[in-house]
């Protein structure tokens, strides 16, 4: 099956990049950039890996999936340290990011055999002598190819679900991050040293060009839409199926009734953690004018005593990917210029690499800082006559990813109406955690499911299979067919369906 300690030998020969801190610059780890050549190679195991897999009966997968799980878990407070370095976040959002990774790794390894199991279909009375099931067969390789946002909770919604549908998975993290990803293949390798089941290839763009190109059977990106839009077009060469979560621009619905203290200081966490570097977080308020004065009071107190920085009581940390500041500063520009007015911080937010909380309001809808991700901490809310209003608003965007909805009467009603794949009502970022619902979105935020059964699902394609029982009273796949059976056939059909 291939010798995995010599490709890896053969890996480091190549040329390198670091990694570093964001606030600091220290370099965390340096990686070999993994030639299209050794992509090839690499799927080549992982295919042969893969087999070996499949060969093993759902409980012994089972078996090893969550002796990773637990192998995580005993080393979280490790783990968690590797993700602040690479991404700059507190210490704690990266023990909490490592808690859900985990509990998302052991559903996937818990509910696999059921979801998975053949599905027994009725073959209906024209067939009745006829079995008929369809199997979920597992591609065979999966390529992985992460964000530096969630560089462990992310990938582990494609890489857990993959491995527990019965692939071999190739995981390309992003160059920001791959310390974090190198800790999960090794850390793997410890409960399946048999066989190179989940392997790494790091750099930059061509590496992940490269195994979109090779011969993975599917692919599972998490990044920009623009990216996303080139890896599909890659894909698109071989037929090659992608699962594509992207951007957002989520919208929080403030209803009247709602409590609004709670609203406000999850409204606020789910807009400024991590830096708002998250394809989840709160960017467009829409709160209903009877309210908004003291919605706004309550949440722009909060704002003014976070602070970003890294210590180890700092609210967020630095950007991760420095170049995203720009951006951000260019929404909060463009907003302003446009007659949104600042309600804390403004321009001068950003001391790089922070930038400390931004709240604008009466954001002009056309204003990009509405239209467009900011993925920065920065927050834009608007009031709206009525919550018709604020669900009009929520759903006029490119986007359709997630969304919060805060009311103690129409919360799950206001939900149904919002065009999204994921709807928080009365919390925030609240689906991100429940692992048995599937997370993605529609629009520019892409395509395919992650998480729950749905996400098992997607690792595997369709196996129809017809059989027959005993022989049928009527023989129509035969050019021996008869006048006779014909008008059988049709009277049948008549019975059946000419109602």
């Amino acid at each position: 099956m291939g010798d995995a300690s010599e490709h890896k030998n053969e890996a480091m020969t190549t040329e390198t990049f670091a990694s570093l801190h964001p606030a600091t610059g220290a370099e965390v780890g340096r990686f070999p950039i993994t030639s299209r050549e050794q992509v090839d190679r690499i799927v080549d195991e992982a295919k042969r890996a893969a087999w070996w897999w499949q060969s093993l009966d759902a409980e012994a997968r089972k078996t090893r999936l969550l002796a990773w799980n637990s192998i995580l878990a005993k080393r979280i407070a490790e783990l968690s340290s590797l993700i602040s370095n690479e991404t700059g976040k507190p210490v704690s959002d990266a023990r909490l990011e490592a808690t859900l990774a985990i509990s998302h790794l052991a559903w996937a390894a818990k509910h696999a055999q059921r979801v998975l199991r053949a599905d027994l279909r009725a073959p209906g009375l024209l067939m009745a002598n006829m079995a008929a099931k369809v199997e979920h067969v597992p591609f065979g390789v999966i390529g992985v190819i992460g964000p530096w946002n969630y560089p462990l909770f992310t990938p582990m919604g494609s890489i857990a679900y993959a491995l527990a549908s019965g692939n071999a998975v190739v995981f390309k993290p992003s160059e920001y991050t791959p310390a974090v990803g190198q800790f999960m293949v090794e850390t793997f390798r410890e409960v399946v040293p048999e066989t190179p089941l989940l392997q790494l290839v790091t750099g930059y763009a061509a590496t992940g060009e490269a195994l979109c190109r090779s011969k993975v059977g599917k692919i599972a990106f998490t990044g920009s839409t623009a990216t996303a839009k080139r890896v599909a077009a890659v894909c698109a060469e071989s037929l090659k199926p992608l699962i594509a979560e992207c951007g957002g621009k989520d919208a929080v619905i403030i209803a009247r009734d709602a409590d609004l203290a709670l609203a406000a200081e999850q409204t606020l966490w789910a807009a400024m953690s991590n830096a708002g570097q998250s394809c989840i977080a709160a960017e467009r308020v829409y709160v209903e004018r009877s309210v908004a004065a003291e919605f706004n009071q309550l949440i722009s107190e909060m704002a003014k005593k976070l602070q970003p920085g890294s210590e180890a009581n700092s609210a967020y940390g630095a950007a991760t990917m420095a170049r995203q500041i720009d951006i951000v500063e260019s929404h909060i520009k463009d907003a302003v210029a446009l007659g949104g007015r600042i309600l804390v911080g403004g321009e001068e937010s950003v001391r790089r690499p922070y930038v400390h909380p931004v709240i604008i309001i009466d954001v002009p809808e056309d204003s990009i800082a509405m239209t467009d991700e900011t993925f920065g901490p920065t927050l834009c809310i608007n009031s709206v006559d009525s919550i018709e209003d604020a669900i009009r608003l929520s759903n006029d965007s490119k986007y359709g990813l997630g969304a919060s909805v805060w009311s103690k009467s129409r919360g799950n009603e206001i939900a149904s109406k919002l065009r999204c794949g994921m709807v928080s009502v009365n919390s925030a970022f609240a689906f991100a955690a429940v692992a048995s619902v599937p997370f993605g979105g529609v629009g520019d935020s892409g395509y395919g499911r992650v998480h729950g059964r749905e996400g098992l699902l997607e690792f595997t394609f369709a196996r129809s299979i017809v059989s027959t029982r005993f022989k049928g009273p009527l023989a129509f796949t035969t050019f021996m067919r008869t006048a006779k059976t014909d008008t059988i056939i049709g009277r049948l059909v008549k019975i059946l369906h000419g109602r």
